[in-house]
């Protein structure tokens, strides 16, 4: 059981990472093994709509992690030669990064990448 939570927290962070394509690769060759494809049809239209469904937040985050934890274990159960790959979920799921740097502008009007307060003022040339 321990194995298909692991799994499932790391589809979690795949959806919540708005990496879905790089999961459904993931969870098309993990069910693939099984070598029933309607096995791995079904698990990519549950990922498909819970991806769905997270970004118009109609789900919980709770609801995915236990649907797939629910999903693997089943799968465990049938296909153990599996463990290894859904172990893999796990430890290759993404973790949010951030990125802190500085940006440092001199001079006068509107910069890119920064707050601007006030009033912006656009010179003109008649000349032009």
């Amino acid at each position: 059981m321990a194995v298909s939570t692991g799994a499932a927290s790391g589809v979690l962070s795949y959806l919540l990472q708005g990496q879905v394509d790089a999961l459904r690769t993931r969870i098309s060759a993990i069910f693939r093994r099984g070598g029933n494809p309607e096995e791995e049809a079904a698990a990519l239209h549950v990922l498909n709509e819970h991806a769905a469904a997270l970004a118009r937040r109609e789900i919980t985050e709770r609801t995915v992690t236990d649907t797939w934890t629910d999903l693997f274990a089943a799968f465990l159960d049938a296909h153990a030669d599996a463990q290894a790959d859904i172990e893999e979920l796990k430890t290759a799921a993404p973790t949010k990064t951030v990125t802190i740097g500085s940006q440092h502008n001199h001079g006068s009007g509107a910069f890119i990448g920064n707050d601007h307060y006030g009033d912006i003022n656009i010179n003109t040339r008649d000349d032009r």
